[in-house]
């Protein structure tokens, strides 16, 4: 029997015209480990909904084709009583859901307490209860802290503890939603070994949504679905898929071994077994076009303007919460500086201090040791008002941010608190909504924008204040290649046509290796770096006290044999380089 099976399967949203799923046909047999990836809108989401009995119970529409979980027909277009008659209380003893934001899905004060909430439902007797949750507790590796606050654990923690208490129930489907959004690279590579070693240790049936396909690939899997425009697009075991070209075409991201492998000229065959850098069987001629390739120069498209101004000056601070009574340390004497102009990344892993030092610059704490300046005046006198007319600070979700329903109004906001005229207002607002190029949608309803349309929003409302460095808090978090390529683009107009000097707080290691120039790495709230993406992610001591993760394009150096794998691994980002630059026509 197998787990799931779509038989020509269509959904249409109630408050939508067209359907968001057409004609699906999917059998997931029990004991799979499934990758559903997909371009931003393409449906994956809806799918999963769909998996998990969010649809039709929370999310209203039509339905045709049938779907069954286990032999259970749980959704069926021709019959009226498939979706009454299965509960999603039903559903939810077959699938098991952890969901992107595990903070939604805590209900109880301990960890154990969360892990023990199906169970208690149930009326299990306590002494097998205890049992129960310890033995779920100990499968995902978290039982050490089952007295803890579930909010006061990291995020991978979090995670082990949502997946613990899905494990109680027993269910047969296990389906993980973004399990990678909110980990540092460290965390998230135990995430993927986790999910692999219950898949391993139990045989149940994996689902994962995840959009890094690369980081995904760390384990094996058996096929790779790709929803495209809420079709089924591919369906293939790994090493077909990333040898079929399908991946860029569609829109997503190929793993940057392959990418470095393609621009070296080498055509790599399924038989060669792609899925990972580690199982990759390269072949002499592949070997002597990398290092042919590695030995080549690369001529950027054009000169880009470098600035070489100071602007934020962080010299010896060291912070603790004035409101924990043990007085401990978040940051321990860090000093850095940024230049007008600058692309930099500040990283490490999770609770290593990174949005505390925001916190800051932007004026919500004072440093306890230290200073921090800006254009060489001390900030300890200037307000969170007056720093905020100098550095912007950018959310990682853009809702956290918005405040008026009209786009025009929400960029207006902060020149209309100063009390600047009307018509200097819609001067200054229309330039800047040109600049983040929304221009056209100055008299939408900020509900009618995309994702990637609000981050613009929120930035313009940002720019229009005349700031110089903007913090960007997670910048492509949750964004498919096509919109992280675009934000991106986006923000390196900004950096080369306004002078602005970029922080980007991120554990995306494809962001901080392709589009910035200096990396800050922090751990246990001391600097431990300040250096080029490049040599931050070869060197294997570093990565491993920040929670980093050794790029595959060094493995891919290893590999081959190259002499020197860091200046590899920078080969390649000049290379893309100048690949963006001869598609933007000139330096972006």
């Amino acid at each position: 029997m197998p787990a799931i099976v779509f038989s020509n399967f269509s959904f249409t949203y109630r408050s939508q015209a067209e359907p968001t799923l057409h004609n699906i046909e999917l059998t997931v047999q029990q004991g799979e480990k499934i990758l559903i990836a997909g371009p931003s809108g393409s449906g994956k989401s809806t799918l999963a909904h769909c998996i998990n009995g969010l649809i039709p119970h929370a999310f209203k529409g039509a339905v045709s084709g049938s779907l069954a979980l286990m032999g259970k027909n749980i959704l069926d277009g021709a019959s009226s009583k498939s979706d009454r008659s299965v509960s999603i209380f039903d559903i939810s003893k077959i699938v098991g859901t952890v969901l992107q934001d595990t903070d939604g899905q805590f209900v109880a004060l301990t960890a154990a307490e969360d892990i023990a909430f199906t169970a208690e439902n149930d009326c299990i007797p306590l002494t097998t209860m205890k049992q129960q949750v310890l033995e779920a507790a100990k499968l995902v590796h978290i039982e050490e802290h089952l007295a803890a606050s579930p909010h006061d654990l990291s995020g991978g923690q979090k995670q082990q503890v949502s997946l613990a208490g899905v494990l109680t129930n027993n269910v047969d489907i296990l389906l993980f939603d973004e399990p990678l959004a909110n980990l540092d690279p460290a965390s998230g590579t135990y995430a993927i070994e986790l999910i692999d070693q219950i898949h391993r240790e139990t045989g149940k049936t994996i689902i994962i949504v995840e959009h890094r396909i690369e980081d995904v690939l760390h384990c094996p899997l058996d096929r790779i679905i790709i929803i495209e425009k809420g079709r089924i697009s591919a369906d293939m075991p790994p090493d077909a898929l990333l040898v079929s070209g399908l991946l860029t075409k569609t829109g997503l991201r190929e793993p940057l071994y392959l990418s470095a492998l393609s621009y070296a000229g080498a055509s790599i065959t399924r038989d060669q077994q792609p899925e990972h850098i580690r199982r990759l069987r390269l072949n002499n001629g592949d070997v002597g076009l990398l290092r042919a390739w590695a030995e080549q120069e690369t001529v950027p498209a054009r000169e880009c303007p470098q600035h070489g101004d100071a602007l934020l000056e962080v010299k010896n601070v060291s912070f603790h919460y004035p409101e924990d009574p043990r007085r401990q340390t978040v940051l321990n004497g860090v000093s850095f500086s940024i230049k007008r102009g600058e692309r930099v990344s500040l990283v490490g892993k999770n609770g290593a201090g990174k949005s505390t030092l925001a916190k800051l610059i932007t004026g919500f704490y004072e440093a306890t040791v230290g200073s921090l300046s800006f254009k060489a005046h001390d900030m300890a006198s200037l307000s969170i008002k007056e720093r905020a007319e100098r550095i912007g600070y950018v959310m990682q979700n853009p809702n956290q941010m918005i405040s008026f329903p009209g786009v025009f109004d929400e960029t207006a906001l902060a020149l209309r608190s100063q009390g600047m005229s009307e018509g200097e207002v819609k001067e200054r607002v229309y330039e800047v909504l040109h600049v983040c190029g929304i221009y056209p949608f100055r008299n939408w309803p900020v509900s009618a924008l995309s994702f990637g349309q609000k981050k613009r929003l929120t930035i313009a409302s940002i720019l229009v204040m005349g700031v110089s460095l903007l913090i960007l808090d997670e910048p492509t978090a949750g964004q498919d290649f096509r919109h992280y390529s675009e934000i991106m683009a986006f923000l390196r107009r900004l950096n080369q046509e306004q002078g602005l000097a970029l922080l980007m707080i991120t554990h995306d290691m494809h962001l901080m290796l392709e589009h910035t120039t200096r990396a800050i790495v922090i751990a246990e709230g001391r600097l431990l770096a300040d250096a080029p993406p490049a040599a931050v992610l070869t060197n294997d001591k570093l990565i491993a006290k920040a929670n980093l993760k050794r790029t595959s394009l060094y493995d891919l150096a290893l590999k081959a044999d190259i002499k020197n794998p860091q200046a590899f691994v920078q080969r390649f980002i000049d290379y893309e380089e100048k690949i963006r630059n001869s598609k933007q026509g000139g330096c972006v």
